[in-house]
């Protein structure tokens, strides 16, 4: 009895002790901080008040050491304290009030969750991979005692994820008869199970990231998805992983019991940089030939491939996202695709741009997870549950994806990456789950040729096993080609066996680190616009573009909208490299040079040899879409004609002949308006219009 008395008068004074912490602590204004928060979370419905840590080191530091080491006590008498309050400011409220902890100053990384660690309140932060839908979880249950001496209802508290049979009636105190569970009489909370991951930027080299189990419950569920970076606090606990009721496994996975979580949804905010990085950032900004420097800091241990270079760098720096008025959004982010032959580098460009970003991640088309690059619901097997687990696009969010062998995406992201490029949004709707997710991500991808080189004479679609309405989405594509030439190939071979005999790196301008902070300075800080000369020499390029098409109606489109904003994009991302708030003409000009670089090498109709953007946007180029139209009215007349009411292979090959269309291309445009059901093979060899 006294030891009881004792626990009790101890409880007391921590309450009281609480409730001083309540009412000491002042906002600026000189309001009691916490009475006004409580006071807020009854107006607006809410059961939880937000605490802050630095409040409890200030005013106790024996009471915040308390909260760490003793939390579920602590957060009971906080509860307690907070409750009281809200009924002598509101006489008629029912309920009660749960503290939210934040601003822990210690945040514990995923991967050094240990023993010691268990029962205590810890701050962990990382990115959320994994979520299952909303369910509810019973926290009071209700019990009816139906024997011939009791027929009393009685509650109890249920403190796992199992409900047990109550030993004996709380109310006669008999234990036989039947405990029957009234479940809608019980008292229940909402529940969720969330996954969190390791940062990219914070994995080790060479080590795969660790997830953690997080449990929400209350006002805490539904308030983060997938790929939502997150700093979480909560109660350290053990789960046990596959016991049954036969035998429990003496292996126990560590999960976390949240009690508040937050979102850090800042991307390159995030990081911190010192007064002299910044110092350094801004020296280096002042250098004239800067960003000849950032380009040339960029993979220098490969050789050659300039353009694609400064294309990365671009891409890294990024263009400014426009949110207009009407709710509508224009991307910054740059988009890159790379073509090219075997043992053209590919690879080693992607994952030094995956490296040097501020936040990168590097994956290949098939994805190393059932997510893919996109997003995916999946079945977990310990539990049964569905979980939406996030992809590469999502967990990139706000930084950089760099996908390679991206030729061979698997179909459900051939469907989901159109939205994922432009809309920069994964939607999701499988197993009852319904999600929008950010996908605010560059992609820098990179493809392998169809035949295994790429062929000149073949236009870019046939070239690559990607449908144009992705193609149509990259603001540049290059084609990396393998061609003999001497001079070439000799300063190739002597970069390449300089490297594998000396001990020293190949010494770029700029420090990788360093570049990187630039990056980040750049990204964070730097805002351009264009200047009144650059938006002049950009619709004066776009005009003077279409001219041909403008004046006469035969002549193909040279470039589309499309690529006027990829422009403005480019040049605002040429700007922020210089650390510039105006973009200037010079910016203008390079992003003018890139994309002519890159009309030229596939937006040219290999049959005309002019400038089409269709080869790119439709993946048909005017001569080629006048041709096939032709070869469809061809064969609408034969059809007419003939008795059969189609019209024959060899009547159609030798008609377009007549109007200059050769055999084999004959055959290829067949083979095209079959697969797109434009045509159909009513008999073998015999074609009519669907």
């Amino acid at each position: 009895m006294e030891a009881s008395a004792d626990l009790r008068e101890a409880r007391e004074d921590l309450l009281g002790r609480v409730l001083e912490f309540i009412e000491s602590v002042r906002d600026k204004d000189g309001s009691i901080k916490y009475r006004a928060r409580v006071r807020e979370a009854i107006a607006s419905g809410s059961r939880s008040v937000v605490i802050d840590y630095i409040d409890m080191i200030n005013f106790d530091d024996e009471l915040a050491r308390n909260v760490i080491e003793n939390p579920e006590e602590l957060i009971k008498v906080f509860s307690e304290a907070l409750t009281n309050i809200a009924r002598t400011e509101y006489i008629l409220f029912q309920g009660s009030l749960s503290p939210r902890f934040r601003g822990i100053p210690q945040t514990i990384a995923i991967r050094e969750l240990r023993n010691e660690h268990i029962g205590k309140l810890v701050q962990v932060s990382g990115i959320v991979v994994k979520m299952t839908p909303p369910k509810q979880r019973m926290i009071k249950a209700m019990w009816q005692h139906i024997s011939p001496e009791c027929g009393e209802k009685f509650d109890q508290e249920v403190k796992s994820d199992t409900i047990e049979r109550p030993p004996y009636c709380r109310r006669c105190g008999l234990s036989s008869g039947i405990f029957k569970l009234l479940e809608n009489e019980s008292l229940y909370t909402d529940h969720q199970r969330i996954s969190i991951g390791e940062m990219p930027e914070e994995v080790p080299s060479g080590q795969m990231p660790r997830q953690a189990q997080v449990i929400l419950e209350g006002d805490l569920v539904d308030r983060v998805r997938p790929g939502d970076k997150v700093q979480v606090v909560g109660i350290v606990r053990l789960s046990s992983v596959g016991s049954s009721s036969r035998r429990s496994r003496a292996v126990y996975e560590i999960e976390i019991y949240g009690n508040n979580i937050e979102t850090r949804d800042k991307g390159v905010e995030e990081i911190e940089l010192s007064e002299e990085d910044i110092d350094e950032i801004r020296k280096l900004a002042k250098d004239p030939m800067i960003t000849r420097k950032i380009i040339a800091s960029i993979a220098p241990a490969i050789y050659g491939h300039w353009d694609v270079k400064e294309a990365i760098a671009l891409l890294l720096f990024g263009g400014v996202p426009k949110h207009r008025s009407d709710g509508t959004k224009i991307r910054g982010d740059v988009h890159v695709l790379i073509i090219g032959d075997p043992g053209t580098a590919k690879s080693q460009l992607l994952q030094f741009a995956s490296k040097i970003a501020p936040r990168g991640i590097y994956t290949t088309g098939k994805g190393s997870t059932a997510a893919g690059l996109t997003a995916a619901v999946v079945r977990d097997k310990n539990t049964g549950e569905y979980y939406l687990e996030a992809g590469a696009m999502v967990l990139g969010d706000m930084g950089v994806v760099c996908i390679d062998e991206i030729d061979k995406m698997r179909e459900d992201d051939r469907t989901a990456i159109h939205e994922a490029l432009e809309q920069q949004t994964v939607s999701i709707s499988k197993a009852g789950i319904h999600a929008t997710l950010n996908a605010r991500a560059s992609v820098l991808a990179a493809g392998n040729p169809r035949y295994g080189r790429y062929i000149d004479d073949r236009p870019l679609i046939d070239n690559i096993n990607l449908p144009v309405t992705i193609l149509s989405r990259f603001d540049l594509i290059f084609v990396l080609k393998d061609q003999p030439s001497l001079e070439e190939d000799r300063q190739l071979a002597e970069h390449i066996t300089s490297a594998h005999t000396s001990f020293e790196d190949v010494k770029a301008p700029i420090d990788p680190g360093l570049l990187r902070k630039y990056i980040i300075y750049a990204r964070r800080n730097v805002k351009p616009k264009l200047s009144e000369e650059a938006r002049k020499m950009i619709a004066d390029f776009f005009v003077e573009m279409r001219r041909a098409a403008a004046e006469n109606k035969e002549a193909p489109i040279a470039i589309t909208a499309r690529q006027l904003e990829a422009l403005i994009r480019l040049t605002e991302a040429h700007a922020r490299m210089r650390l510039s708030s105006i973009a200037t003409e010079e910016d203008a000009a390079e992003a003018i040079r890139l994309m002519r670089t890159m009309l030229e090498s596939v937006g040219i109709d290999i049959e005309s040899g002019s400038l089409d953007i269709d080869t790119i946007m439709t993946g048909k180029p005017k001569s080629r879409r006048e041709k096939m139209l032709l070869i469809e009215d061809i064969i609408k007349d034969l059809s007419g004609k003939s008795q059969t009411g189609c019209a024959n292979v060899k009547e159609i090959l030798s008609r377009a002949k007549e109007h200059g269309i050769e055999e084999e291309i004959a055959e290829k445009m067949l083979s095209q308006l079959l697969k797109e059901g434009i045509l159909y093979e009513k008999a073998p060899g015999c074609y009519r219009k669907a």
